[in-house]
């Protein structure tokens, strides 16, 4: 089998130049030279022969290669085709890797149907766990992990460099500016640890910004306690959409159709919720009973079992 190159700066610098590329910033393309980073990465992936692992931007196949040498299979998604040619040359002799050269987003909320098709030949009877390993286009970061995490799949855990800002996002607590329905959706289902600050002289070309190595694992704890999660994931888009409104007014306006305020207002006190709340200042665990609430009175009202009282 072909051994994993290591690509430094010069080795990435000389193969763009030799196939006349340059790297394409509105795709987000900032390789990782730091190849101590690199193998941290890898190490923290903790990869077997048991694994498969999904990669989205795999820009010059630096690390595409060296998940192909551990892993039982690889998945690598490259939106720019010109790109996919040299992921195609670094993993020459590796017969356990798929390469999609596609968008991984059909939309916002949804994978791409090639993305999906992969995955289920790449996990059906298999025995194969899926992970996301990845150093993440900053532009797909946030749908690609919140899409995983809403799905079935089987995923056993994430490690991959993203915008420290949109780190902070995740891991952010109530009554913090960064606390958002991302926050909420993740820590709801998830453990989520920042494992490495990085600075921008790590890539190349250099971001803009500093980035950060994460590592996200699901809570199956956690999880269960959640009714409904589909439900849940458009709850908290609902009330964060207008954070800083009262929560009470928020929630009337989100169920106006189907539940009257008198039933907004006693789920409220039930939970032992001041008027003045707002959901910026409740933690995930509060988020999440009061979107169970919420989702058995609309499913009620929904089998016309409660009809809305006059909102008067």
């Amino acid at each position: 089998m072909k051994q994993a190159v290591r690509q430094t700066r010069t080795h990435i610098g000389e193969l763009l130049a030799r196939h006349g590329l340059r790297p394409r910033h509105e795709l987000g393309q900032n390789f990782l030279i730091d190849l101590n980073l690199l193998d941290f990465l890898i190490g923290q992936a903790e990869i077997g022969p048991t694994d498969l692992i999904l990669e989205v931007g795999s820009g010059t196949g630096s690390l595409t290669a060296w998940l192909a040498a551990l892993a039982g299979a690889v998945i690598s998604v490259e939106v720019d085709t010109r790109m996919q040619q040299l992921t195609a040359e670094a993993v020459e002799g590796f017969a356990n890797v798929t390469l999609l050269g596609c968008d991984v987003l059909k939309n916002k909320n949804h994978f791409s149907p090639v993305v999906l098709e992969a995955l289920e030949k790449g996990l059906g009877g298999t025995g194969l766990q899926l992970k996301l390993v990845a150093n993440l286009p900053y532009g797909v970061a946030t749908p690609v992990i919140s899409n995983l995490v809403a799905s079935e799949y089987p995923w056993e855990r994430m490690i991959v460099t993203i915008q420290h800002e949109l780190a902070q996002r995740m891991g952010a607590k109530e009554s913090t500016a960064d606390y958002s329905a991302l926050s909420v959706w993740l820590q709801s289902q998830c453990r989520f640890e920042v494992l490495k600050t990085l600075p921008p002289d790590v890539f190349w070309p250099r971001p803009k910004v500093a980035s950060a190595m994460i590592r996200i694992d699901p809570d199956p704890a956690l999880r269960a306690k959640i009714t409904d999660r589909e439900f849940l994931h458009q709850f908290l888009r609902g009330v964060f959409q207008q954070r800083r409104k009262l929560l009470r007014n928020v929630l009337i306006a989100l169920y106006r159709r189907e539940l009257s305020r008198t039933q907004i207002d006693e789920t409220l006190q039930a939970r032992r919720l001041n008027a003045d709340a707002r959901a910026e200042q409740l933690p995930p665990a509060q988020l999440v009973d009061l979107s169970n609430d919420f989702s058995k009175l609309v499913k009620t009202a929904a089998d016309g079992d409660s009809p809305v009282a006059a909102n008067s």
